[in-house]
């Protein structure tokens, strides 16, 4: 095989984050993305340091698409209506991406890389602002949104492993979930 004109790291990227939608963000390997580009493995080489180096950087693009797919549903909206939409937005993501959402959370090995660090920052400051609307103390805001991302993450995980076998509708019960905590934040608020 040739080198192929025009291979740059973001086109090695969104190839690797293909393959992890595809099979898993564990059958990432450079064999593997070398041969859906059409080049040989060394040439991707030039572009990424490493496989673990290319999975790091499929961490920081799924954080990036999870933010920016959660700041354009929340855009225009508050309280209720911003959570509910943030909420789907996230559920979505884990959905239509569920390798490069599994990269996400690949990052607690590199607490110490600033990027990582603006990017979870943005995360979590996103959905500090979606309590906003509730008129919450920081730290109250901050239990919360570990409350709601625990909820949307282990709705996204459960349902990526079937296990939510009843025939119910899985939009009805994040929905009901969800209604349930919100409902919460405007009791505790009285």
């Amino acid at each position: 095989m040739s080198p192929r004109q025009g291979l740059d790291q973001q086109t090695i990227l969104q190839a690797a984050a293909e393959i992890a939608d595809e099979r898993g963000l564990q059958e990432v390997t450079m064999a593997l993305l070398s041969q859906k580009l059409g080049v040989r493995s060394p040439s991707l080489y030039n572009h990424v340091e490493s496989l673990s180096g290319l999975r790091f950087k499929l961490t920081l693009h799924g954080l990036k698409c999870l933010n920016e797919k959660m700041l354009r549903s929340a855009f225009g909206r508050s309280g209720d209506d911003a959570v509910f939409a943030c909420a789907k937005a996230y559920i979505e993501f884990a959905r239509e991406h569920p390798g490069l959402y599994e990269a996400t959370l690949a990052s607690q090995i590199h607490t110490d890389d600033p990027e990582w660090k603006a990017l979870s920052n943005e995360l979590v400051q996103q959905l500090i602002e979606l309590l906003r609307a509730y008129d919450l103390e920081y730290e109250e805001a901050i239990h919360l949104v570990r409350g709601l991302r625990s909820i949307l993450h282990g709705f996204a995980s459960l349902e990526r492993a079937g296990g939510f076998g009843m025939p119910i509708h899985l939009d009805d019960s994040i929905n009901r979930v969800l209604s349930v905590y919100l409902r919460g934040i405007h009791v505790d608020k009285k």
